[in-house]
């Protein structure tokens, strides 16, 4: 959710939905780009433009089946819900004269999401163009930080008590969440506390001057910005207390405590008190809900492990994962040299990740939360400090 830029490299606020840098030890051929994702983040997903496609899977615990391997061994992927939908090219095209296309993409709105064209037309007279916007996100990516030097970003003293002090605070509200969903109360915080430090840093961008700026000035996503900025219409009639106007967030559109992206605030947030709205800004009960629904959605299994720690046999040959599907049997991984540390925990499904840390090559199972944690954000470093940092909340908490 949403899913965030929230934990983009050093540069800490964009969102669930997100795509960033990887480490240069990359688990397989994974895009760099910028928009999972979560929430976070944060999520740069494109696909037909078709809202109803997309309506969201009830937040009821998801039980995964026994895994049954295919004719090459592997297990299948993880369900994931439809992808979102983009604008099309006669809004899009740069080919296309601006003023064209920004009328293209009232049409396009209003047919989409039934929102009232004038209604459009006032907004977006208000909106404005912002080079800086335009400037944060065309800017090279900073040299990729290895595990070593990513981690302590996110897993430090000041992060931990941070968490440890706004679970407390929250307690009530995420054990409940965590009761219905199956989503432990540390993660969701921990989504938290690497998005925004704890809803402390959220944006100081207008949300509708970044998808504008983006969807019509940046050629190269703007069919995923437009789709945003037509959600983002739709947003507004669906929660009526939110101000257009004034919703601030990252430069790339995200916004609130967990850096929801438009789309991924109509389809995965939730109302978690009963109020009638969902706001995912400032209202914990809304945020805690809706990062585990997010979850959820994306395929939580309650109960089950994250990932583990593994050992590499003499003589194994490296191995790198098209992607960070768990879909790799234990027992394949073992014939290639690759098995979980001893007392580390055990699943059926798992990807291999393989980090640069302090004392050399670290290699990772990445069992099936660990891939949900990946759809908040691409990153597997991202996934794997959530983890960490989560485990270490708990640690300071205590037992729930």
């Amino acid at each position: 959710m949403s899913r965030g830029f929230g934990a983009r490299e050093p540069r800490a606020n964009l969102a669930p939905m997100t795509r960033r840098a990887y480490d240069s030890a990359r688990t397989g051929r994974l895009a760099a780009c910028l928009l999972p994702l979560a929430l976070v983040a944060c999520a740069t997903q494109a696909n037909p433009p078709t809202v109803e496609a997309a309506a969201p899977p009830s937040v009821a615990e998801t039980s995964a089946p026994a895994p049954t391997a295919a004719a090459d061994g592997l297990l299948p992927p993880v369900p994931q819900p439809p992808e979102r939908p983009v604008a099309p090219e006669s809004v899009t095209d740069p080919a296309i004269p601006r003023e064209q296309r920004i009328a293209n993409f009232v049409d396009y709105t209003v047919q989409t999401y039934g929102v009232s064209p004038q209604r459009i037309r006032d907004t977006l007279a208000r909106a404005e163009y912002k080079q800086n916007i335009i400037d944060a996100i065309s800017r090279p990516a900073e040299a990729v930080r290895p595990w070593r030097d990513y981690r302590p970003i996110f897993v430090n003293d000041q992060r931990i008590s941070g968490g440890v002090r706004f679970y407390r605070e929250h307690r009530d509200a995420l054990e409940r969440v965590a009761a219905e969903t199956g989503v432990p109360a540390e993660y969701i915080v921990s989504i938290i506390g690497v998005e925004t430090s704890y809803g402390r840093i959220t944006g100081n961008f207008r949300v509708v001057d970044a998808l504008y700026t983006l969807a019509f000035d940046f050629p190269r996503r703007a069919p995923f910005f437009a789709g945003e900025l037509a959600q983002l219409f739709a947003l507004i009639e669906e929660e009526p207390q939110l101000d257009v106007m004034a919703l601030k967030g990252s430069y790339a559109g995200a916004m609130g405590m967990g850096q929801f992206m438009p789309s991924s605030y109509r389809l995965w947030a939730k109302d978690g008190d009963g109020d009638g709205r969902r706001d995912l800004l400032t209202h914990t009960p809304d945020v805690f809900a809706s990062i585990a629904n997010y979850f959820v959605v994306h395929g939580w299994e309650r109960g089950a492990p994250v990932v583990a720690r593994a050992d590499r046999a003499p003589g194994a040959d490296e191995f790198r994962p098209e992607n960070m599907e768990p879909v790799h049997p234990q027992a394949q991984l073992a014939a290639r040299g690759y098995t979980p540390r001893a007392g580390e925990p055990v699943a059926e499904g798992a990807t291999l990740l393989t980090f640069d840390g302090d004392a050399g090559q670290e290699y990772w199972l990445g069992y099936r939360n660990f891939y949900v944690i990946t759809r908040y954000n691409r990153s597997p470093m991202y996934s794997l400090a959530v983890h960490q940092l989560a485990q270490a909340i708990r640690a300071g908490v205590g037992s729930p």
